[in-house]
C-alpha cells in the first residue's frame, strides 16, 4: 500500500465526498469531511478519518462558505483541499484562498479557472486555437433586452447560460421571444444560487444535438493527455441522467477533431489537473465547442472503467507535483454506462423528492460498480442536489454493457423516496438509445415514449436540526451539537415556516405545490385574475427551480408566503 504524508479536506458532501475518501485511502492519505446540519449523520461523515461541522443548513452558510472551509482546513491540520464537483469547485477565489492559507489546491491554478471557468473567456480561447464554435455573445449580457437583440439577429432558439457555472445550472433555452425575459431572470437566479455569480451570456442553440465531451488530465510538467470521449446526451432540464464511454456512433474523424480541440484548448490555457471539454454535435455533423469544466466531472467513472485509470488518485498525484501515470490516449477497454440515481419522481416531470430512504438494495455481479453517498436509513435533504448514487455498468462491448445494465437496474431497489430508476429501466428497453442511437439533448422531453407511473406520494420528514451547547472535557471548553429532538421530543423545523401534512378535503380551487420545497416567489399578485397555464409562482428544492402553473382561470388568493417550506401536494393558494 502506498502512503502519503498528506491530509485532504474534502470541501463537499454526498456521493463525491465518499468517492474522494476512498481515493485517499487507496493513496494512503487521510480524509477530512465537513458537514452541514442536515448531513450530520451522512455516509461521508461516517466514513472519513475525521469530520468537522459547518453549522447551518443553507449552502451559502456551509458548503459555499469559503472562510469557514479554510478555517476548518487549518484547524484540522489538512495539507490539501479537494473541492469535488459543484459548490466551490470552479471558484477561483476559493482556490486562491486555499493557496494563500499555505495549503495545496487539488485542481487547476486560480487564473486558469478564471480563464476557462468564465464561459465567455473560454469561447475566446477556443476561437484562438481553431476549435469549432456556434455564434454567441463575446461578453455577458446586461439584461433581457440584449438577449432579445441577439435572438433577432441570429434567430431562435437561443441558450441563456451562466458565465461562471456548469452542470446545467443557470441554463435556459428560449424558443419564443415572449419567454425570453422570464427565462433570463430564472437563469440569473439559478446561477447566483448555485455559483454565487449571476452573469449570463447567450449563444445559438443547436436543436436536437448530441452532447459529447473529452476527459483531459494534465500535470505540472507540461503533459496534457486526452483520456477519451463520453456521450452525455440523455438529459432532462439540461442535466445529465445517463452517460457512456467511449462516445458511440461517431466517426474516427469526429473523434480526432474532439480530441485535438480538447487538447489544444487545455494546453493553451496552461491547464493542470483533471478537466472536461464539452461539445455539441448536431444532426448534420456540425461540431461546436460548448465549455470547459475545470473540475472533476460527475461522470468520470465511465472513463475510469474504460481506461483503467483512477482519475481521483491521479488528481492527488498531480497536486503533489508528480508526472502523469500515462502520457498518451489509451485504447478503450470495453464500454461503460453511468446511471445517475437521483431522488426525483420520473413520472411527474422529474420533480425532486427529498425524504428518508427506507430501502436501498444495490445490484452486484460482473461489471457492476456503485458510487453512493447514501444507504438504507439515510436522509436525502431538500437543501442540496438530488443525486443519491451512481450505478456504473461495464462490459466488453456496448451490447454486453446494455445486457448487464438491464439486469442491474432490475435488481436495484430504493424505497422511502422516489428515484429515477423507472426511467433508466425504460431507456434501456428503448431502441432509440440501445440500437439506432437517435437520442439528443432534448430527447427525453420530446421523443421519449416511455410511460412512467407516478411514484407514491413522498412525505419527507423535516431535516433534523442541531442544538449547540458546550461541555467541559478535562477542564477544556468544547462545543457540543445534539439533535434538537433530544430536547423537544420532535425535530425543530427548517428555516422558513413549515406547512405540516394535514388531511385536507378535496379542493378543486387549490393551487398545489408541485414539489416539497421553498416558495421562492410569487409572480402573480394577490387578487390578480390569472389564466389557466400561466406561471404564477416559483418554488425551489435541491438547487432546482420549478414553476407553479395555474390549473384554472380565476382570481388568485395566496395562502403561502415567500420563504415558506411547503410539502408537495399542500395548498399554496386558491384560484376561484
Amino acid at each position: 500500500m502506498t502512503t502519503s504524508p498528506h491530509k485532504v479536506l474534502i470541501a463537499n458532501r454526498g456521493e463525491i465526498a465518499v468517492r474522494i475518501i476512498r481515493a485517499c485511502r487507496d493513496y494512503g492519505a487521510q480524509a477530512v469531511a465537513v458537514y452541514a446540519d442536515p448531513d450530520a449523520n451522512a455516509l461521508h461523515v461516517q466514513m472519513a478519518d475525521e469530520a468537522w461541522a459547518l453549522p447551518g443548513t443553507s449552502s451559502a452558510d456551509t458548503y459555499l462558505n469559503i472562510a469557514a472551509l479554510v478555517e476548518v482546513a487549518k484547524r484540522s491540520g489538512a495539507t490539501m483541499v479537494h473541492p469535488g464537483y459543484g459548490f466551490l469547485s470552479e471558484r477561483a477565489e476559493f482556490a486562491r484562498a486555499v493557496q494563500e492559507a499555505g495549503l495545496i489546491w487539488i485542481g487547476p491554478q486560480p487564473d486558469t479557472i478564471e480563464k476557462l471557468g468564465d464561459k465567455v473567456q473560454a469561447r475566446k480561447i477556443a476561437m484562438e486555437v481553431g476549435a469549432p464554435l456556434v455564434k454567441g455573445t463575446t461578453d455577458p449580457v446586461n439584461g433581457a433586452g440584449e438577449v432579445l437583440d441577439f435572438a433577432a439577429t441570429h434567430g431562435l432558439p437561443v441558450a441563456i447560460k451562466a458565465a461562471f457555472g456548469g452542470g446545467g445550472r443557470g441554463l435556459k433555452v428560449a424558443w419564443k421571444l415572449e419567454e425570453v425575459a422570464e427565462l433570463y431572470h430564472s437563469a440569473t437566479r439559478e446561477a447566483l444560487t448555485a455559483f454565487g455569480r449571476a452573469e449570463c451570456y447567450v449563444e445559438q442553440y443547436l436543436d436536437r444535438p448530441r452532447h459529447i465531451e473529452a476527459q483531459v488530465i494534465a500535470d505540472k510538467h507540461g503533459n496534457v493527455v486526452v483520456l477519451g470521449t463520453r456521450d452525455c446526451s440523455l438529459q432532462r432540464r439540461n442535466q445529465k441522467l445517463v452517460e457512456e464511454a467511449p462516445a458511440p456512433f461517431i466517426s474516427d474523424a469526429q473523434r480526432l477533431q474532439i480530441h485535438s480541440a480538447a487538447h489544444d484548448i487545455c494546453a493553451h490555457a496552461g491547464y493542470v489537473g483533471a478537466g472536461t471539454v464539452e461539445f455539441l454535435l448536431s444532426r448534420d455533423g456540425t461540431l461546436s465547442f460548448l465549455e470547459v469544466n475545470t473540475r472533476l466531472q460527475v461522470e468520470h467513472p465511465v472513463t475510469e472503467e474504460t481506461t483503467g485509470l483512477d482519475i481521483v488518485v491521479e488528481q492527488l498525484r498531480i497536486a503533489e507535483g508528480l508526472p502523469l501515470s500515462i502520457l498518451e490516449t489509451p485504447v478503450p477497454r470495453g464500454h461503460s454506462f453511468e446511471f445517475r440515481i437521483n431522488a426525483e419522481d420520473a413520472g411527474k416531470g422529474y420533480l425532486p423528492t427529498p425524504g428518508n430512504i427506507s430501502v436501498f438494495r444495490a445490484p452486484g455481479g460482473p461489471g457492476i460498480r456503485l458510487d453512493t453517498g447514501v444507504n438504507a436509513g439515510s436522509t436525502v435533504p431538500g437543501n442540496y442536489d438530488s443525486l443519491m448514487a451512481k450505478l456504473i455498468v461495464t462490459g466488453s462491448s456496448r451490447e454486453q454493457a446494455i445486457a448487464r445494465a438491464r439486469r442491474a437496474l432490475r435488481e436495484f431497489e430504493i424505497d422511502g423516496v422516489a428515484s429515477v430508476l423507472p426511467f433508466h429501466r425504460a431507456v434501456m428497453d428503448d431502441a432509440d438509445f440501445t440500437e439506432g442511437f437517435r437520442v439528443h439533448t432534448r430527447w427525453i422531453e420530446t421523443d421519449f415514449a416511455g410511460r412512467i407511473e407516478f411514484a407514491p406520494r413522498q412525505t419527507p420528514k423535516a431535516n433534523e436540526t442541531l442544538t449547540r451547547t458546550w461541555i467541559e472535557l478535562d477542564g477544556r471548553r468544547v462545543q457540543l451539537g445534539l439533535p434538537a429532538s433530544l430536547f423537544s421530543g420532535a425535530a425543530l423545523s427548517q428555516p422558513g415556516k413549515a406547512h405540516p401534512p394535514v388531511n385536507e378535503p378535496v379542493n378543486d380551487a387549490a393551487v398545489e405545490a408541485p414539489i416539497s420545497g421553498v416558495l421562492h416567489s410569487w409572480l402573480a399578485e394577490e387578487g390578480k385574475t390569472v389564466q389557466q397555464g400561466e406561471v404564477i409562482a416559483v418554488m425551489e428544492a435541491m438547487k432546482m427551480e420549478v414553476q407553479v402553473v395555474a390549473h384554472r382561470s380565476g382570481t388568485l388568493k395566496q395562502q403561502a408566503t415567500t420563504g415558506d417550506l411547503v410539502e408537495a401536494g399542500r395548498s399554496l393558494g386558491d384560484i376561484s
